[in-house]
């Protein structure tokens, strides 16, 4: 937690302290908020990227456009890989997956999950990660009749809920 973070805490157990003196508390005792690390999604050379389809695109109904995104944990020996897809008009959550490797064979299996239980979304969108890439995936989405949509670099505004969802998982949870 950072100072406002902590701040809030401490006051619903009823301790009444500013932002700036659990600042100066935090200095002193060494203590600083966890932050998310950039580049964490990679590409595979020869994975074909498809383009981005959602600029100027206004997003109006449910099933109109879903995202993608996978992040990471850190563990005390490798990673924990967490897996959501997500409908943005709406921001629910349609499915999730925790997995210990970061293989394509999950983001394809959360696919079909969502697909079975929610339909089919016009536009299904992810980030350039091999995982989302690689043609075990693609073809799950294809077959269904959606349009596959790719974010490029720092395009993060079309998957911030997911990506709102794994700061709260990973950084006020866990």
């Amino acid at each position: 937690m950072g100072a406002r973070m902590l701040r809030d805490h401490v006051h619903r157990e009823g301790i009444k302290v500013g932002r700036k003196h659990i600042g100066t508390l935090m200095q002193r005792m060494g203590i600083t908020a966890l932050a998310p690390q950039p580049v964490t999604s990679k590409r595979t050379p020869g994975h074909k990227i498809d383009p981005y389809l959602l600029r100027n695109v206004p997003i109006t109904r449910v099933n109109q456009v879903w995202a993608l995104n996978t992040t990471y944990i850190l563990m005390a020996r490798g990673f924990v890989y967490l897996t959501a897809v997500a409908d943005v008009f709406s921001r629910r959550v349609l499915a999730h997956m925790v997995a210990i490797t970061l293989e394509t064979c999950h983001a394809r299996e959360i696919m079909e999950e969502a697909l079975t239980r929610h339909g089919t979304p016009g536009i299904v969108n992810t980030n350039q990660g091999s995982q989302f890439a690689a043609e075990e995936f693609t073809c799950v989405v294809l077959e269904a009749g959606c349009q596959l949509s790719m974010d490029g670099r720092g395009a993060w505004r079309d998957k911030v809920f997911v990506e709102r969802l794994w700061r709260s998982v990973k950084y006020e949870r866990v």
